[in-house]
């Protein structure tokens, strides 16, 4: 700890940068204020938020190894914003070695009013997008700042109406005093509920935030001074709502309309006001666990067989089906099921396609549900089948109920469990819960209730915001096991941990350290993954966490959830990727400061996932000191090749297949590419999504629809391939998923049962004839001696096997990039971010996310 030790605030939640440093008094628990600015940055706080603090901290005269805390606003406020403020926040402090603290951003707001002079009843009514606000009420008096509600989002209107009520009322004597940016749409709607605060007062300030911070020291509600307790792992943003996609699916999911989940297609008289569409095959095509158990959102449909579980396991507390039921649209509720394969507990995974359950033989298994209020879940029922215990489902359950709480806004947990019930109290005491009191004659038996609270950190799960601890314990299970990868739960994810690629297992002995020592960030999609990579391009450690299991019921990936799990996981997956890595060095650990640079992401890919990524790297780098290096997603994967085949070297034809993209490069030189052709619009990882999502296969695509395609016969059907003599080296992949569709439709129209091993087959020919096809112009055209691939779809066995057979007759080096490195990981980023290293071509502070970017143009 530094002699004079400095907290380094900031927020980001609405169109104004405020940053804050101050001085940490341990004594009197103060932070005293050193300096403060604030910047408007509409749509720019990612490029801006890095360059103003470093400029503050120099001018102020303050070391950045003099920061023992860093404070960061979590919000709510917009997503984008706050995001950019958690993930540089989460880089900087873990860099650092810091504390980080979070606050609301709504107080912060109130601690600057209050610093202002503001006294008495004060509403702070944050912009929300979409109509809506985050209204949350204050009382402030010369002790301080008070919040006497709960963060929430609501519609403006009917917030201004809550406000105005309350006045008319005469609940209340003091005139309400009204703040802000909501203001700046919705001024007239709320002016009625009381006095309107001038301008200045209406967004965070850089002194509201050491406010906020200095009055969560003294109330206990944390130490900037202890960085054990303030893990950045821990840290998450306020969302107080659920992505789009989920609350779309819980509306559908409301609704009595019981669908086939495999098919699409009802199994009942259907409602006029819904008809089966592509959507429904796979929105809850959950993939099942190892005991063949599926996790599903709870339906309508299924109301009938909570309410015979619960006459099974709650006896005279039972509800029915119409109170379950009627639980559902309630926008304050989340209810989660259990289902497994008919045929028995020990029939192992439940019926259906490899990577997705069948909705047919399955059963339901167990259920949970709770409703969020005042910042607190209440759980309201949790039941298993007794057939079906010991396989930790009720743990399960209640876990995605109080992740979906989080989101909601809640903080806490509290539920009900009979006095009697020992083992139930033992297994809620195991999740952070304690007892805080009784409830006399509870039950209808008369038997009294034992109350239990706890935070949800607990409930969830502490794998649920990363840590290295987890992973390391089971790192050491699995190496005695004799296992090559080491698969770790972080923020809900399928962590992978491959400590080499396989051609480069033994390629450097332990305690030989070879500079530069590069760490690289992957995060453009649904995965989020971290690397380091010596000086001789050996990878010291790989480690990536899936969202699969999160898209999966959605038949793709959603960009919302994309986002949210990179911000959760990104902390743990990079302190694994050091222990690893300092495992792999005979060293007892490895640090930030230990690196010699740090590479990321910055496109092609989704921007809200990218910008987590660069935010995060940049944080960390800055505090390190350590030279930032942006890699292109696409020459990454060109890269890969290297993992495999370390000899490869240019020129080659590069094939570039993947769920959003589909080219053929040139490669004449490492950095020096030219786009020989590319899809004009769907992309073939895109194709193999939608094709599966229409046969209700799963997600994603590419392994299911490859492994019935292996069943099936590929000339069965006749589906087009188009482009395929076009006379140039474009893609289009459109009308051939649109072909197959049709054929489902009509097939399923027509009351024929699908092949679907054939259809498979059929379609997956389709595409790798016209793939094959233009590969052989591009060999021709350039007469390149070698052809690689990369992409997600390069895993693909038959386009491969195709690759082989044609590489062999055009008499051409054919290199491929071992399975496991096809998909998105940070090796191959790592790869080219160490070139660039060597190159001195680093990127500055005011770094930004790119969706789009072109291959052939120097960066």
């Amino acid at each position: 700890m530094p002699e004079t030790a400095y907290a380094l605030a900031f927020d980001t939640a609405n169109e104004v940068i405020s940053i804050g440093l101050g001085r940490l008094n341990a004594a009197a628990c103060a932070v005293e204020p050193v300096a403060a600015v604030e910047v408007a940055a509409h749509r720019a706080s990612n490029t801006q938020l890095l360059v103003r603090v470093d400029a503050l901290l120099r001018e102020a005269g303050v070391e950045r190894g003099q920061l023992a805390c860093v404070c960061v606003g979590r919000g709510p406020g917009s997503f984008t914003g706050v995001r950019i403020a958690m993930a540089t926040a989460k880089g900087a402090a873990q860099a650092l070695g810091a504390a980080l603290v979070g606050v609301s951003s709504l107080d912060v707001v109130a601690w600057h009013a209050w610093a202002s002079g503001v006294r008495g009843r004060l509403a702070v009514v944050a912009d929300a997008m979409r109509k809506e606000v985050y209204p949350v009420r204050y009382a402030l008096d010369d002790a301080g700042v008070h919040r006497l509600e709960a963060d929430r989002v609501v519609k403006a209107q009917v917030a201004a109406q809550e406000l105005v009520d309350e006045a008319s009322s005469g609940a209340v004597a003091d005139a309400l005093q009204l703040t802000g940016d909501g203001l700046a749409k919705y001024a007239e709607l709320f002016a009625p509920a009381g006095a309107l605060l001038p301008e200045e007062l209406w967004a965070p300030t850089g002194r509201g935030l050491l406010l906020a911070l200095q009055d969560a020291w003294r109330t206990g509600a944390a130490d900037p001074l202890d960085a054990q307790r303030h893990n950045p792992a821990f840290l998450l943003p306020v969302y107080t709502r659920l992505s789009d996609a989920e609350e779309n699916e819980r509306i559908r999911l409301a609704k009595n309309d019981p669908k086939n989940l495999a098919t699409g297609v009802q199994d009942a008289a259907p409602r006029r006001d819904q008809r089966a569409t592509m959507h429904d095959t796979a929105v809850l095509n959950a993939r099942p666990d190892e005991h063949g158990i599926t996790y599903k959102p709870l339906d309508a449909a299924h109301a009938e067989d909570v309410a015979a579980m619960e006459s099974q396991v709650m006896g005279s507390d039972a509800w029915n089906a119409a109170l379950v039921a009627d639980e559902l649209p309630r926008a304050d509720r989340t209810w989660w099921a259990a289902y497994a394969s008919g045929e028995g507990p020990d029939a192992g995974p439940a019926a259906g396609s490899e990577g997705a359950s069948s909705a047919r033989g399955t059963v339901l298994v167990g259920y949970a549900g709770g409703m969020v209020i005042d910042g607190q879940v209440q759980i309201l029922k949790i039941g298993t089948d007794p057939a079906w215990r010991r396989r930790g489902i009720a743990r399960q359950l209640i876990s995605r109920v109080a992740s979906d709480a989080r989101d909601l806004g809640a903080t806490t947990c509290s539920l009900e469990v009979r006095a009697s019930n020992a083992g139930a109290q033992a297994f809620y005491e195991s999740l952070g819960m304690h007892s805080i009191g009784k409830r006399p004659h509870y039950y209808s038996d008369r038997e009294d209730a034992v109350i239990m609270e706890g935070p949800l950190q607990g409930v969830i799960g502490s794998s649920a915001v990363g840590g290295a601890a987890d992973a390391k314990a089971l790192r050491a299970v699995t190496e005695d096991a004799g296992t090559q990868e080491s698969p770790v739960d972080v923020a809900g994810m399928t962590l992978r941990v491959d400590e080499a690629h396989d051609a480069q297992k033994a390629a450097q002995p332990a305690a030989q350290l070879e500079r530069p020592l590069i760490l690289a960030i992957e995060s453009s999609c649904d995965e989020t993954a971290a690397a380091i990579v010596d000086g001789k391009g050996n990878l010291l450690s790989d480690v990536v966490a899936s969202q699969i299991d999160f898209h999966s019921r959605f038949g793709g990936v959603v960009p919302e959830i994309a986002s949210r799990k990179h911000i959760e996981a990104i902390c743990g997956v990079c302190d694994e990727c050091l222990d690893v890595a300092a495992q792999r060095l005979g060293m007892e650990c490895l640090t930030w400061s230990d690196l010699d640079g740090v590479g990321v992401t910055y496109a092609p890919g989704l921007v809200g996932a990218l910008v987590v990524g660069v935010a995060f790297a940049k944080g960390a780098a800055w505090a390190a000191d350590k030279p930032l290096v942006g890699v292109n997603h696409l020459e990454g994967h060109m890269y890969a090749n290297k993992i495999g085949a370390p000899d490869f070297t240019p020129p080659a034809v590069v094939s570039l297949v993947s769920g959003g993209n589909t080219m053929l490069v040139h490669m004449r030189g490492w950095g020096d590419y030219r786009v020989l052709g590319a899809t004009i619009d769907d992309a073939v990882g895109e194709a193999f999504d939608k094709v599966a999502k229409a046969l209700g296969l799963g997600y994603p695509g590419g392994p299911v629809v490859s492994a019935q395609g292996a069943k099936g016969n590929p000339k069965a059907i006749e589906f087009p391939r188009a482009m395929m003599h076009s006379g140039d080296m474009r893609f289009s992949l459109s009308g051939l998923k649109t072909a197959v569709v049709t054929y489902i439709n009509n097939e399923r129209a027509a009351g024929r049962e699908l092949n679907v091993p054939d259809i498979c087959a059929s379609f997956e020919a389709a595409v790798v004839d016209v793939q094959v096809k233009k590969a052989e112009m591009a060999l021709r055209e350039t007469g390149a001696p070698t052809f690689c691939l990369g992409g997600g779809v390069a895993a693909n066995p038959v386009l491969r096997a195709a690759y082989e057979k044609l590489c062999k007759k055009m008499q051409v080096r054919l290199v491929m990039p071992p399975l496991s490195a096809c998909g998105d990981n940070a090796g191959m980023i790592a790869l080219v971010a160490l070139d660039r290293f060597r190159q001195g071509k680093f990127y500055g502070l005011e770094t930004d996310a790119q969706a789009h970017a072109d291959l052939e143009q120097e960066y």
